[in-house]
């Protein structure tokens, strides 16, 4: 064993034990740092493979500082901590850690985390040496191709999207002239949507005059430094120009990266991505843009000698959308049933197109009604394992006594009443992919048993006689706090980390509220179609309600009540809420306990069945025929029985 580790803690008799266990088990220690400065100093001098880190340490600087630079220098690095709070977890997170250890931890713990660690950095570097060889082709055929500046520019946008996150691309010429300007750019509209953004459209959105927008061009020094922008200031010695700041007040951005590139005649190209969430950009960033900048180069060159021209708004061409599917960089057809254009959703559906072309384990994160069932589906149809099967697991709704054998499967006999032999869910998915939801729910013992199939890659049938290899892509997804699960010994520091090799959050309906809309209008449509009634449209009330409540249950909740307002609908009007959601809301905050989307379904339910009780009432329990409940609700005699049966409404509670 050949990785090379450095040890930085302050307390001498835990460090040396460290390095006599790390010795034995044949790894080589590359020394012992007391403090951040000391362990600055070691590595200067030696290559590491990986630090073993205490978050508290002599001198000025905390392990958390220290791992923030081992992070830009891409060296994997472990915690070693005495203290598991949530505080300390939560900072911890941020630095994207290899594993996480609770003082004091066993022998055998130690080697299980070091053994991950290595695994989900040589995982995470293979997929980047992947990655940045996708790049460097795309830019290579894309500077070979014959089209104007504009559609080169898109070429050029598209492949870096996946690499450098944007909602705004802007390529600028520099020196600035007041006569002629020369920047233009795209503004991503959707996952693979872009608006073109000349000298007019931006006048346009800006609200300015030519004559203005000279003088802001006047006054924007030329800087051909790399800069980023957080938090209302860069981090650099470059300042705001007013002519990025044009930029940041039109699209509401909240970060930007500028990263030049010089040509031969003298002039610059300058590159800058601006993101409408904060802090975006990391010197990882700079760093994978300087080690594509000849290629970059050569297709600047190919961009300056074109002319900017054609229509507005640029949309994938057929032969397009192909082009991005054949090198797995995803396509518009696989997130169909994903509803949405929020950055918070296009960040997410970036990774997840990032990661679907690889074995990597993906671990979906995000409350309940997110969508991450949706999010694991393109991942597998994304990848080179579309053709095989797509396997689902609830981890929550199967019962702790049969769970080993639903994952694993069982011999005939195995247990009373196995009366034949079956395949496990493991076995099912083999050369495909099983995605384990509510990961979190798992018992502490079959945690145990799926971190060993996850590192053995075999299964142990259930009264099996010898263990039987699988090959399985996980991807896995929760709705709680893994970290905060740890730490109160609910869910094991060593499967967390092996599953969290590449993690996707899905945003919380109440903070991508701008899609509250569209997908009202998807279910409003989609529910239509399925009660054979006309769609008239959504009154301005309920649209009002909708955008203004805070969807606890997220987006299932929202198609609930899509639902519920259609099969109350007569088919000749917009659809109006036949339950008042802030009237929900209120109950639900005027609880002590934390609630859930179960109470929410509860309270829906109940109003839900009130309404229905009320009109059968008015036809003395008739449901079909003239003058029936199902006619004056304007749906199915079988759809309003099924939804009585659903509810358990009986003649009996019908007072009649």
């Amino acid at each position: 064993m050949n990785t090379k580790i450095l040890i930085v803690e302050d307390e001498f008799v835990v460090a040396n034990s460290l390095r006599i266990l790390l010795r034995q088990a044949g790894y080589s220690v590359s020394g012992i740092a007391v403090s951040a400065e000391e362990a600055y100093e070691i590595l200067q001098k030696d290559k590491l493979d990986l630090v073993l880190l205490d978050i508290r340490l002599n001198g000025a600087e905390s392990g958390i500082d220290l791992a923030r630079k081992l992070k830009a220098e891409d060296i994997a690095f472990v915690y070693l901590s005495a203290n598991s709070s949530q505080k300390v977890l939560e900072e911890a997170k941020k630095t994207e850690p290899y594993g996480f250890l609770v003082k004091p931890f066993r022998e055998k713990d130690l080697l299980v985390a070091l053994d991950i660690a290595v695994y989900r950095h040589k995982n995470r570097f293979e997929s980047k040496l992947r990655q940045e060889a996708l790049l460097e082709r795309q830019l290579l055929e894309i500077s070979h191709e014959t089209s104007d500046a504009r559609q080169t520019f898109l070429k050029i946008a598209r492949a870096i999207r996946a690499f450098i996150p944007f909602d705004l691309i802007v390529c600028e010429t520099r020196p600035l002239t007041a006569s002629q300007i020369s920047d233009y750019g795209y503004l991503r509209v959707g996952f693979d949507e872009y608006q073109f953004i000349g000298k007019e459209e931006l006048l346009t959105i800006a609200g300015l005059k030519s004559d203005v927008l000279s003088v802001i061009i006047e006054n924007s020094s030329t800087d051909n430094h790399v800069a980023t922008y957080n938090n209302g200031g860069t981090t650099d010695a470059v300042p705001v120009t007013p002519m990025q700041k044009v930029w940041l007040n039109c699209f509401k951005i909240e970060s930007y990266l500028v990263f030049p590139v010089a040509l031969s005649n003298g002039s610059w190209v300058h590159y800058s991505f601006y993101s409408r969430l904060p802090d975006m950009y990391a010197p990882s960033h700079v760093a994978l843009l300087n080690l594509f900048v000849s290629s970059l180069t050569n297709v600047t060159k190919k961009l300056v000698r074109s002319d900017v021209s054609l229509t507005s708004t640029t949309r994938p061409s057929a032969d397009r959308k192909h082009e991005n599917t054949k090198d797995h960089q995803g396509s518009v057809t696989e997130f169909t049933s994903i509803i949405g254009k929020h950055p918070l959703l296009l960040a997410a559906l970036d990774l997840t197109t990032q990661v679907a072309p690889y074995k990597t384990s993906v671990l979906l994160l995000g409350e309940s009604g997110t969508g991450k069932e949706s999010i694991a589906q393109a991942i597998h149809t994304l990848s080179a394992r579309s053709n095989g099967p797509f396997i689902k697991v609830n981890c929550a709704s199967i019962p702790a006594s049969l769970i080993e054998s639903e994952l694993f499967g069982h011999e005939k006999g195995a247990f009373t009443g196995a009366i034949e032999k079956r395949k496990g869910k493991f076995e099912q998915a083999h050369e495909g992919t099983l995605f384990l939801d509510e990961i979190g729910e798992m018992p502490l013992d079959m945690q145990v048993r799926l971190l060993r199939v996850l590192q053995e890659k075999e299964i142990d049938l259930v009264g099996g006689k010898s263990p039987r290899k699988v090959d399985v892509r996980i991807v896995a997804a929760t709705n709680r706090n893994l970290e905060r699960e740890v730490a109160e010994g609910r869910f094991r520091l060593d499967l967390y980390y092996r599953l969290n090799v590449f993690p996707i959050t899905l945003p919380p309906l109440r903070e991508r509220k701008s899609d509250i809309l569209a997908l009202a209008f998807y279910f409003a449509n989609r529910f239509c179609k399925e009660f054979s009634k006309d769609f008239n449209g959504i009154a301005a009330s309920m649209i009002g309600e909708l955008q203004a409540y805070n969807w606890p249950g997220n987006i299932r909740e929202l198609e609930n009540v899509l639902e519920r307002s259609v099969i109350l609908n007569d088919g000749k009007s917009e659809l109006e809420l036949k339950q008042n959601l802030m009237g929900i809301e209120a109950q639900l905050s005027g609880k002590q306990e934390i609630e859930t989307f179960g109470d929410v379904r509860r309270i829906q339910k109940e109003t839900e069945r009130e309404y229905l009780i009320s009109v059968l009432r008015k036809t003395n329990g008739l449901i079909r025929g003239a003058n029936g409940a199902a006619e004056l609700l304007k749906i199915k005699p079988t759809t309003l029985e099924a939804k009585l049966a659903k509810l358990g409404i009986q003649r009996g509670d019908l007072g009649i």
